[in-house]
């Protein structure tokens, strides 16, 4: 693949994963196998609020397709099967659900050294269809995606962003919910190894009139501990502790509270991933 801009997904995605990811209110176990065959199995067990579920997902790369299966306790079974170069700079995702006949999809994505182009439709009879481009540099990118309903001959989505990366920082703008809204992200990272940093977002609903600003930042204690904080304007104080057990095998705690409302329980996580 090209080294170009990258996907309009990863527009903002780095301060968004470092205010989002890994903060939960859950009980999460996951242990992943793998086979001298080159099969990777992982088992989770998810307990969220009363409601008990687990599933196992099965992983097999083949030359250039990686397919992956996924058997919940609903009973569904998730096949997906990724394609890398059939074409050159192509990458072909195909998935689907069973038994839901109508979850089918397909996505195509192109990667240039100054553009990312995705489409991606339903694989029914009146598809809904995502388009995504992005143009620019991996130093400056501009992007957008807009959403199509086939049956109802309606944009579903249409927004635009555009991202600024350096060695030790990243900033972006997002124009989002068909322009009732702005995103605005700054991550700095604080020293070379990018194990600690700060980031900022403010968020602007421009229907509500409502604003929301976050703060938050991750700091590496030694090469095995780190702990993340985040704080809104509204009151919300996140916090998370995450430590390598074993190699690859992560525990992490993570609580919410609302400053606002000291006399409500925080809630509590706790997600443990083993992986030999």
């Amino acid at each position: 693949m090209s080294k170009g801009p990258g996907l309009f997904s990863d527009i903002g995605k780095k301060a968004k994963d470092l205010l989002t990811r890994d903060y939960t209110s859950d009980h999460k176990f996951s242990i992943s196998t793998y086979s001298a065959s080159g099969v990777a199995l992982t088992s989770t067990a998810l307990k969220k609020g009363g409601v008990h579920a687990a599933d196992v997902t099965t992983q097999y790369k083949y030359k250039n397709a990686v397919f992956d299966v996924k058997i919940d306790t609903d009973s569904s079974v998730l096949t997906t099967v990724t394609f890398t170069e059939i074409l050159p700079s192509t990458k072909a995702i195909v998935s689907f659900k069973v038994p839901d006949n109508s979850s089918g999809k397909l996505e195509v994505q192109y990667f240039h050294d100054h553009a990312a182009v995705t489409a991606t439709a339903a694989l029914k009879q009146n598809p809904l269809i995502d388009i995504t481009a992005t143009l620019g540099t991996p130093v400056i990118s501009f992007g957008a995606e807009a959403g199509y309903d086939t049956s109802s001959k309606t944009f579903t989505k249409y927004n635009a962003g555009i991202s600024v990366t350096k060695p030790d920082a990243c900033a972006s703008i997002i124009l989002g919910d068909k322009g009732d809204s702005l995103k605005a992200s700054y991550l700095h990272h604080l020293d070379e190894s990018k194990r600690s940093a700060a980031v900022g977002e403010v968020y602007r609903k421009f229907s509500t009139n409502e604003n929301t600003i976050t703060v938050g930042g991750l700091y590496a204690i030694d090469h095995s501990t780190s702990v993340k904080a985040k704080l809104n304007n509204h009151g919300t104080l996140g916090a998370l502790l995450q430590h390598e057990v074993l190699p690859k095998s992560l525990v992490t705690v993570s609580s919410e509270i609302d400053t606002k409302a000291l006399d409500k329980h925080p809630r509590f996580g706790l997600s443990l991933a083993l992986k030999p």
